[in-house]
């Protein structure tokens, strides 16, 4: 796995389009360190620390959560610390602990070829609620570098949550710039106030969920592109 550094404090590893795995965010503080995203499974977290490893970085204390989506959240198990969501996310993902229990897993196996192959072998599927809820928004200081993370209006799912790390003008928006799944439909209204709320923030780079690093206007031109 291919670790990428945006900025002093910030790295992210690439996203994946076979297994439909996500980037993974990490922010290196000078106490300790955040990642953003749990990932797709075990495998993935292992992965992840084992590049964070080779490039000499400890692993996370917290894990932030940008949505409940399981190819964002279904390796919470194996993470090392705390995991942080919003309620709506931990909600989201409780509801899932109980579908699970009582229909099995046939609609995660529906979901694609993606979910099939990130679980080649019979490896288990383990569905963790998060350690920790916040509502609104929370600051996070990890040493030298505060983290805010807070809720935004997305057109993607109703649970968003961004990260920002203004001292290092970077901001993690997992998959919120994307329509809604599975029909991918776009509601030009919550697309329009995610804009919005972009536009007001002092940013270089702007990390989506299944893509490389872009500039801010690079990213809020995709947006606005697709509302077209």
């Amino acid at each position: 796995m291919e670790l990428i550094q945006v900025s002093d404090r910030v790295w992210y590893s690439m996203y994946e389009e076979e297994r439909d795995r996500p980037i993974l965010g990490y922010v290196r503080g000078d106490k300790w360190s955040l990642a953003v995203d749990a990932g797709h499974s075990e495998a993935h977290v292992k992965e992840f620390y084992e590049a964070l490893e080779k490039a000499g970085l400890p692993l996370p204390a917290v894990t932030v959560l940008t949505h409940w989506h399981w190819d964002h959240t279904f390796g919470m198990h194996a993470i090392t610390g705390l995991s942080v969501s919003n309620r709506i996310t931990g909600a989201y993902l409780r509801e899932t602990i109980s579908r699970i229990r009582t229909e099995g897993l046939e609609w995660f196996w529906a979901v694609g070829d993606s979910t099939r192959l990130e679980y080649a072998g019979g490896r288990p599927v383990v569905v963790t609620p998060p350690d920790m809820e916040f509502e609104g928004e929370m600051i996070l200081d990890p040493g030298g570098c505060p983290v805010r993370i807070f809720q935004a209006e997305s057109p993607h799912t109703d649970d968003s949550t961004l990260v920002y790390v203004p001292g290092e003008k970077v901001l993690f928006v997992g998959d919120a710039v994307c329509g809604e799944f599975p029909s991918w439909k776009v509601d030009p209204v919550r697309m329009n106030r995610l804009i919005r709320t972009i536009e007001e923030m002092d940013l270089d780079y702007c990390l989506t969920g299944h893509w490389t690093s872009r500039t801010k206007q690079e990213v809020l031109q995709d947006m606005r592109d697709s509302m077209e």
